[in-house]
């Protein structure tokens, strides 16, 4: 058996593990789990225990990495699943083609990314990722692989984009790809002076940009909550680029610092080194600066450049919270971010974003609204209770918690957020009536 968590080390469990080469094997894997089934598994970066499964199987899905097949002129990449986000990056881009979304981390598999249904900066214009699968190939619980399109299987296609693993294992996909002319971000930042400030650039401005995203200060009080910095911006056009860049315009540079060591003190980070830290990247950052470069791995994963970065939170791990409310609950997302302030959560990961139309995945997170996601370490007082107060004003929001970041919700306020939660419930009794896609997820919410 092997131990296994998600990214915030909150929950381990021991599984077995194996790691399929082929179809076959994977296969052979689901059909030889046993009582306990099984769930697919990729590169471990959905913070709670989604991809895990206690005395039963896991799948290791990171060897079937093969990319099958590029359609450069339509922008069309056929690839397993096991394919991280980060290879298709740096194989697509010198053909001039970027992933349609990406996460915080380019270190997801593709499977993760259907499963899960991922959404990134570009949400209000662009969807979630399953918007831009064209097809994908399922291993079901009878052993068959059937390929699935949005138009000719519509009910299992869109349980399995966003059903977290739960429908079976997902072997390949299709998927529709972003043309650009360079690896540069073209990228406009301000501050804003605080909650409604925010609020109000967001709203006003944000149709102009296909990525926007903001930092923001949730240690901040008084006059100052919510005060935030914001960043927005494009793929940078040739045009746009010096000298120098234009020379080798799409080429892909991602450095890496060395990895954080472990035995990091969980007193590391607490309210008064938090709060110095956010005191200080607030005040460097410009009041206005507009069309700066910066290389893809800047603007969309700074943290991939740390690796092992969730060991600065020590060996208690951290909590990842992220909840959706809709665009009309301005107070609701104002009496959360001052109900976080008040309890002094040490946390300097805080973004703030606004989604677009909701996603047809049954199980899909984005909602049209505001989306805060945060990390907590576990060691600050009093965490249970607090999540426990935010859960109650998400729920009279009307919003909903991203269940790929999720390691504590109760399962008695999952249906009044996930609306489609019964219909998924049926249909995975249908098609999977022993239970063989199973997960530590889907035991402790009942899905």
């Amino acid at each position: 058996m092997t131990a296994l968590s998600g990214w915030g080390r909150t929950a381990p469990t021991r599984a077995r593990l194996r790691t399929p080469a082929t179809e076959a094997q994977a296969a052979q894997a689901v059909h030889s789990a046993g009582a306990r089934g099984s769930v697919a598994r990729g590169l471990g970066r959905s913070y709670g225990d989604a991809a895990q499964n206690a005395g039963g199987t896991v799948l290791d899905m990171t060897a079937l990495s093969a990319i099958r097949s590029i359609d450069v002129q339509h922008g069309l990449v056929d690839c397993a699943a096991g394919v991280s986000l980060d290879t298709l990056m740096r194989v697509l881009m010198p053909l001039g083609w970027f992933v349609p979304v990406t996460p915080g981390t380019r270190y997801v598999t593709v499977g993760g990314a259907i499963a899960a249904d991922i959404h990134g900066k570009n949400h209000h214009l662009s969807g979630s990722f399953g918007r831009h699968v064209r097809s994908l190939d399922l291993l079901g619980a009878d052993g068959e692989v059937r390929t699935l399109t949005p138009e000719g299987d519509p009910e299992l296609f869109w349980a399995t984009a966003s059903g977290m693993g739960l429908t079976g294992v997902i072997l390949s996909a299709k998927i529709q790809l972003l043309p650009v002319q360079s690896a540069l971000m073209s990228v406009d930042t301000e501050r804003a002076v605080d909650l409604d400030d925010l609020m109000d650039r967001l709203e006003s401005a944000d149709h102009r940009y296909r990525y926007s995203v903001a930092w923001i200060d949730l240690l901040a009080r008084g006059a100052a909550t919510g005060r935030a910095v914001l960043t927005r911006g494009d793929h940078a056009t040739v045009d746009q680029l010096d000298v120098r860049s234009r020379r080798d315009p799409l080429a892909l540079r991602t450095p890496r610092l060395p990895p954080v060591p472990r035995g990091v003190p969980s007193h590391l980070l607490n309210t008064r080194t938090v709060a110095a830290f956010n005191t200080l990247w607030y005040r460097k950052a410009p009041r206005e600066r507009r069309g700066q470069l910066q290389k893809i791995s800047t603007f969309f994963h700074p943290l991939d450049g740390l690796p092992e970065w969730n060991r600065i939170y020590g060996p208690g791990g951290f909590v990842q919270y992220q909840f959706v409310v809709p665009p009309s609950e301005h107070g609701a997302l104002r009496r959360i971010i001052e109900t976080i302030s008040r309890h002094r959560c040490p946390t300097f990961l805080a973004v703030l974003k606004r989604f677009g139309p909701g996603d047809p995945g049954w199980l899909s997170f984005p909602m049209p609204g505001w989306t805060l996601a945060l990390d907590i370490p576990t060691t600050l007082p009093g965490l249970a209770g607090l999540l426990d107060r935010l859960d109650e004003h998400v729920l009279a929001a009307g919003g909903r918690i991203y269940l790929a970041k999720d390691s504590r919700l109760r399962p008695h306020t999952l249906a009044e957020m996930y609306p489609r939660l019964g219909e998924f419930r049926e249909l995975r009794a249908r098609i999977d009536p022993d239970r063989r896609f199973t997960s530590d997820l889907a035991r402790r919410l009942d899905l």
